[in-house]
């Protein structure tokens, strides 16, 4: 209503009013709202060009959660072992979660893949992960198996055959790997459009550009990705002791 507080929807809307070139004064009118409200959202929140609805509507969440007290907050703060700040972990759960969401991550997939990260115990089964995040465990299986199709998690048979989830070390090579291998369609795709619309056309020279550009940049991802790989795997060797070292 006029007045109240910006929903998720009418985020939605002013970003698709950012994205037409309105201005916060028609977007305002459009919703209804004061064109101060709409200014303020904008520019606490990335600004006219970094504005994004749903990682505005998250920070407004977060600053929610803060400004209320700890009684009457939904999930009861969970004691940490060894001797962590309990609202510190919290508080940086919610930062990564963030951070995952701008980098393309829905929400809750996001708030998954952070619970798996900061585990002490490795692996966490759906109804731990749904009792940590205060959610069903039908949007934790959701959310699993885009995960899982993406490759950012890993099963593992538990007890009573509960399956486990987890994130091993190999997580980021592969998600680079799929980025560099739908990265490499795009190039395929981008020549084929050269050669139909003609060699030596304007549009078939931007195409080519891109597609020059594209497998550039694979290549180098790909000769990176594995660099890294080889060398964060491969453990230092063993130095002797100086009592085993043999005497000159």
């Amino acid at each position: 209503m006029p007045g109240g507080r910006l929903t998720q929807q009418d985020r939605q809307q002013i970003a698709l009013g950012l994205a037409d070139g309105l201005a916060y004064a028609e977007i305002a009118r459009r919703l209804d709202r004061p064109t101060s409200t709409i200014t303020r959202e904008v520019m606490r929140n990335g600004g006219p060009t970094g504005y994004r609805s749903d990682l505005a509507h998250r920070a407004t969440e977060r600053r929610t959660q803060r400004r209320r007290p700890a009684s009457s907050q939904g999930a009861a703060v969970v004691p940490q072992p060894h001797g962590r700040d309990a609202e510190a972990v919290r508080e940086y759960e919610e930062t990564f979660t963030t951070v995952m969401m701008a980098s393309g991550l829905p929400k809750m997939m996001a708030r998954v893949l952070v619970c798996l990260y900061t585990t002490d115990s490795g692996s966490l089964t759906a109804a731990e992960l749904a009792q940590h995040l205060q959610v069903s465990p039908a949007t934790i299986s959701k959310a699993i198996t885009f995960l899982d199709g993406q490759g950012l998690v890993q099963r593992a048979a538990g007890e009573r055959r509960r399956e486990r989830y987890f994130v091993d070390d190999d997580l980021w090579y592969r998600s680079m790997i799929a980025s560099i291998q739908a990265n490499a369609q795009l190039v395929e795709t981008a020549r084929q459009g050269v050669a139909v619309l003609g060699s030596g056309t304007p549009a078939a020279v931007r195409l080519e550009n891109v597609a020059r550009f594209l497998d550039f940049v694979g290549e180098s991802m790909e000769r990176a990705a594995q660099q890294a790989r080889e060398v964060l795997s491969t453990k230092p060797e063993a130095t002797p002791d100086d009592g085993d070292s043999p005497t000159p």
